[in-house]
């Protein structure tokens, strides 16, 4: 090598790539990312972003299946709360389904969980028994059982029998039809018990320890250890299960034959919808209420967000 030369220095692995190839490899990983969401994206905007925006527009219309849509601009709504008797009815049953059924099935579902969690023997297959019923309850099998056994004929008439006692059809009695599509609902508890059981795994036993030290009896224990410990669990299954009573439709649909009765007792709010839209080929009305459903459940969800402040605890909390 002569004097004055200067000899290339090879590239280490400290050396920075060139801006442009850094920028090259990003843009190819992010269409590669895009390339393989392109299938849940597609399938976002047709299958259901495109349905609710067409929908949100048929609820300002008139709109029958066979001739073209009228625009009627809020007259769907204001008919709604103003001159549809039937529609009120099925909110009132709605609410007072919602107000009884979602507060058993959360009582029911920790009480049973709490049992289970003692470390009883054989306890896989009474969580797999238990949890049964939420995977089969909404199905139209279980249904048309339901209907049987509170039937005028059914096993729970045939079980009064036993005892003296003659019961009706529970079914077609205005003051107890509702009543049995909750306990329906209640039983199907199975899902919302897996998760409280999981929750309440998960609590230090130290503490119950320390607290049985104090003289801390088990009420004491379940309201100030149990309770707080497993608050976001409350909470979530409280969101899920509310959410999904308000749009409960086959149990309503196949015990009542689908016309809500007797005396629109069990005329939900989902099951009218459906009467509006696919009966009486009213789409624009039945997406009207299809989309005073949705604002109602936004507003439950987002109070329920904002009342989770006041008393949803988590453990990372200081």
């Amino acid at each position: 090598m002569t004097a004055g030369t200067v000899s290339p220095v090879a590239p280490t692995a400290s050396t920075p790539p060139p801006s442009g190839s850094g920028r090259s490899r990003r843009t190819r990983e992010a269409l590669a990312a895009y390339g393989f969401l392109s299938p849940w994206i597609v399938g976002m905007l047709l299958l259901t972003i495109g349905p609710m925006l067409y929908s949100l527009y048929l609820s300002f219309t008139r709109y029958n299946l066979m001739t073209p849509a009228q625009w009627v601009g809020l007259d769907n709504y204001v008919r709604m709360f103003t001159a549809d008797p039937r529609y009120l009815a099925s909110v009132s049953v709605t609410l007072r389904y919602v107000a009884i059924s979602v507060p058993l099935l959360l009582v029911v579902s920790l009480l049973v969980a709490m049992v289970l969690n003692k470390g009883m023997a054989f306890l896989s297959g009474y969580r797999a028994a238990f949890y049964l019923p939420s995977l089969i309850a909404s199905s139209v099998a279980i249904a048309v059982l339901w209907r049987q056994v509170f039937g005028q004929d059914g096993i729970v008439n045939a079980a009064l029998a036993l005892v003296g006692i003659e019961g009706g059809s529970w079914i077609g009695n205005p003051d107890t039809a509702l009543s049995t599509l909750v306990v329906l609902h209640v039983w199907s508890f199975g899902s919302t018990m897996i998760i409280f059981l999981a929750g309440l795994r998960q609590v230090p036993k130290e503490y119950y320890e320390a607290a049985a030290v104090d003289g801390a009896g088990a009420v004491r224990r379940f309201v100030h250890i149990t309770l707080p410990m497993i608050t976001p669990l409350i909470f979530f299954n409280l969101l899920l299960s509310t959410v999904n009573a308000f749009q409960a439709f086959t149990p309503a649909y196949v015990i009542s034959g689908g016309e809500g009765g007797p005396l629109d007792s069990t005329l939900f709010y989902t099951l009218y919808l459906y009467q509006r839209g696919f009966a009486n080929l009213e789409m624009g009305y039945a997406s009207a209420m299809a989309w005073a459903l949705v604002v109602v459940l936004a507003l439950f969800t987002a109070g329920l967000f904002a009342s989770a402040r006041f008393w949803v605890h988590y453990g990372d909390e200081r």
